[in-house]
């Protein structure tokens, strides 16, 4: 059965430890499900009724093409004005109740599992008409445009009407949920679901240019981080920077699955013009 942590706040007993798996490295980082309390939320202009963790900026070490909310939408909130730079582009997944979006005019209800890709300079908003709090991810990216290249259409989609594609020679133990077609080459950053089955495995050490943003939707696994093997869990958020080292084996009874985010299809920058 499919399912998405969701998030709930509040904050740890007092008799409760503080040590845990979190770490902050050079070359990645963990934020175990415990760090998303009441007291690391954040708010933004024009929204109302709505909380956010940030768990990825862009910051020298950290991140430099991404960021990312886990937001939190009361009955009743929601935002007429949600994004106020003209050239981000945004991918929204949502975990938990269901989110009214506006795009170009249109309308989309988008409950658990709901996916949309706006791209920049779109006309948007989003809001809560129910009765009970919405919860989803939003990931934001500066756009970079190519000459000769149109900047992609939105795409509204939905994990369970998506048939996942397996990885070769692993009889889908391994498989991906992609939202958009990865050859066009429209679209410079990818927002996907990786679904590794009970006892599946990455059986290499990924090493590649592309920047991640993992957040673990449903069960376990140990993961290489770097040099490390750690366990993550439903609920965490993995920071990986380019060429960090990576591999992943599913553990527990039930599937794997994180929301995985990477640049893409573009030029190396020779620059810091779009960092």
């Amino acid at each position: 059965m499919t399912s998405y942590y969701v998030p709930r706040g509040g904050l740890p007993g007092q008799t409760e430890l503080a040590t845990d798996r979190t770490r902050f490295t050079e070359a990645y980082a963990l934020l175990g499900k415990r760090t998303m309390r009441d007291i690391v939320t954040s708010y933004l202009p024009f929204w109302e009724d709505t909380r956010l963790w940030v768990i990825a900026r862009p910051l020298s070490g950290f991140a430099e093409t991404f960021s990312q909310y886990i937001v939190e939408v009361a009955p009743g909130g929601g935002s007429d004005r949600p994004e106020s730079d003209r050239n981000a582009e945004a991918g929204l997944f949502v975990v938990d109740g269901t989110v009214e979006l506006t795009v170009e005019g249109a309308a989309h209800a988008l409950d658990a599992g709901g996916y949309a890709y706006l791209p920049p300079d779109s006309t948007w908003t989003l809001h809560n008409r129910g009765d009970r709090t919405a919860t989803f991810h939003w990931i934001r990216k500066a756009y970079q445009p190519v000459a000769g290249l149109d900047a992609p259409e939105p795409v509204i989609a939905h994990d369970r009407e998506i048939e996942p594609v397996a990885m070769p020679d692993t009889d889908g133990a391994w498989a991906t949920t992609r939202f958009v077609d990865p050859a066009d080459l429209r679209h410079d950053m990818h927002i996907t679901i990786v679904t590794l089955q009970p006892g599946a495995s990455i059986p290499f050490a990924e090493t590649h240019v592309m920047e991640h943003g993992l957040y673990v939707l449903q069960g376990k696994a140990v993961y290489l981080l770097n040099q490390d093997w750690v366990e993550v869990e439903a609920g965490d958020f993995m920071w990986l920077r380019a060429f960090c080292p990576q591999a992943c084996i599913a553990a527990g009874p039930e599937p794997f699955r994180y929301l995985l985010y990477k640049d893409v299809n573009r030029h190396a920058p020779l620059t810091r013009q779009f960092l």
